[in-house]
């Protein structure tokens, strides 16, 4: 099957927003439809082609995370409401479209996003291994003298961004810029969230065999409850919000082996095109990224992929 590289419901919902990754479609005031297409993006640029099933996998992912993470964490709220397409709205829609959104379709409660990404980094690497090495510094937090590339950090720091629209690049702030833009009370908890999120996740992974280098989170607000309150929303935990490490091959001083697109963002690297507009991977980087997809998944929940599931 070719990756669904967009979806078009209009005769039926409208659309709301069409990100990166994911189209967002209305279904009432209070529930939306979230569909992750198979579309890839590298260093804030989305690639002319994709990676096959990928959207069902990082759907169903986060669906396993967000009902363990409700486990783990009693208090949390999340955005997910259910698995798959609303029954009445799968009634109305065509055979072929009704077959591009199984297993990549979530009912997700509308909340008011926040427009900051949050961040949580137990190991140094990628872009913050890139801003040590210049000054020594991450999102304006010294850290200490002598750190080697993909060394554990002695805490998990959280180093928020910019929450780019589509096209644009985020850009990681400072904490206290965090909060002149969220507010100082939403960027606190916000903050000790995802921090707590990050070390429960951690736990788990760590038990078979995956380190979590690093991860990233959003979240919205729910302001019909009183207080108002933070919401986890979006994907969670997977390998395009992620950086998943193979315990069994980690040593610090180098890069990792890993089951993400950090494979996809190497190729890219190596040949020039990081950042660059109209690239299209090679059949063979596409499968060995979705086999990395795959792994990550299997190793995690414990079980096979399944496409469609719903």
């Amino acid at each position: 099957m070719a990756p669904v590289l967009q979806t078009d419901l209009g005769e039926h919902l409208p659309l709301v927003a069409s990100g990166k990754v994911r189209e967002i479609y209305k279904l009432d005031e209070s529930t939306l439809l979230f569909v992750a297409t198979d579309r890839i993006s590298a260093y804030d640029v989305v690639l002319n082609n994709g990676i096959d099933r990928k959207g069902a996998i990082l759907t169903q992912l986060s669906e396993f995370w967000f009902i363990l993470l409700q486990s783990m964490i009693p208090n949390i709220q999340t955005h997910y409401v259910s698995l798959g397409i609303p029954p009445s709205l799968n009634e109305q829609l065509p055979p072929l479209v009704g077959s591009q959104l199984q297993g990549r379709s979530m009912v997700v409660r509308r909340l008011k996003v926040f427009p900051i990404e949050s961040i949580v980094r137990g190991y140094i690497t990628g872009s913050a291994w890139a801003s040590y090495k210049n000054d020594g510094t991450l999102c304006g937090i010294s850290l200490p003298i002598g750190l080697q590339e993909s060394q554990k950090l002695d805490q998990p720091i959280w180093t928020p961004s910019t929450k780019a629209e589509r096209g644009g690049n985020d850009e990681n702030i400072s904490p206290a810029k965090a909060a002149e833009i969220v507010g100082k009370p939403y960027a606190h908890q916000i903050e000790t969230l995802s921090l707590e999120i990050y070390q429960n996740a951690s736990a788990y992974a760590a038990e078979r065999g995956i380190i979590i280098a690093d991860t990233k989170f959003e979240f919205g607000l729910d302001e019909f409850t009183t207080p108002p309150s933070v919401v986890l929303i979006d994907e969670v935990l997977t390998p395009d919000s992620s950086r998943f490490w193979s315990a069994e091959t980690y040593a610090v001083g180098r890069s990792q082996e890993s089951f993400d697109k950090q494979y996809l963002r190497d190729w890219l690297v190596r040949n020039g095109l990081k950042g660059k507009e109209g690239i299209e991977m090679p059949e063979d980087i596409a499968k060995n990224t979705q086999s990395r997809y795959r792994e990550a998944y299997q190793i995690l929940v414990g079980s096979q992929f399944h496409p469609a599931l719903q």
